[in-house]
């Protein structure tokens, strides 16, 4: 198979698991590098260039949580946690904690393999599409995937732009949590519609918008949410 230049970074401690899904993935043109030890991966990363990181949460010496964090305040990459630990709970907190998407133990790899590629594809924009759109106080990068605030590049994951990019081009429109979770391509939450308010909390967070007096996103008793046109 054609390699695709696609490189990942798995931060796993099984090492017959980290080994087969390596090697499936290496046969689908995507090159894995294995690490095991997650105190060194944020210093790793400074000097090496991913795609993309699949993270384990149970790892030795640091919580895969508190890992997910750290990598997403310093870099601007997509994160999808592979994990035994299955509770909504955790879904929830590795989305606050940064991460993009989360595939729960034991899974087929070509789940892997099409989530992947999934992330990816929102972080290009097809060369027919208008690269930047402005909405008042916003800006959309559509090439680059980045929002602009009053000029100022949010720093976002995939998951907030996505919702962002949804709620600017809907302003004005009532959305409901399902709605979101229907329209923005990747977030396979298993349909935990919690996971909405998490991010819109954390957008809220970024552009300083208070929820009891919004200038932007405000909430609608029952229903979603909705930008303000």
């Amino acid at each position: 198979m054609l390699q695709e230049n696609i490189s990942v970074l798995m931060v796993e401690d099984d090492e017959i698991l980290a080994e087969l899904i390596s090697d499936y993935l290496h046969n689908c043109g995507i090159r894995v590098e294995i690490n095991a030890d997650p105190t060194i991966v944020i210093e790793h990363l400074k000097k090496t260039c991913f795609d993309l990181i699949i993270l384990d949460l149970t790892l030795p010496k640091m919580d895969g949580l508190f890992l997910c964090e750290k990598i997403s305040t310093f870099f601007d990459i997509p994160i999808i946690i592979s994990s035994a630990r299955d509770e909504v709970s955790d879904k929830v907190l590795g989305l606050e904690k940064g991460a993009d998407d989360y595939l729960p133990k034991p899974y087929d790899p070509r789940e892997l393999v099409a989530r992947i590629h999934a992330m990816l594809r929102r972080k290009k924009a097809p060369s027919s599409v208008l690269k930047e759109e402005v909405f008042g106080d916003f800006k959309i990068d559509k090439s680059k995937m980045i929002v602009y605030h009053k000029d100022v590049a949010l720093n976002l994951t995939v998951a907030e732009y996505g919702v962002l990019s949804l709620f600017i081009n809907q302003r004005g429109i009532v959305l409901g949590r399902g709605a979101i979770l229907d329209a923005v391509e990747g977030l396979s939450w298993e349909s935990d519609e919690r996971s909405i308010d998490v991010i819109i909390s954390r957008l809220r967070s970024k552009l300083f918008d208070n929820p009891r007096s919004p200038t932007y996103i405000e909430s609608i008793r029952g229903i979603g949410y909705r930008m303000k046109s």
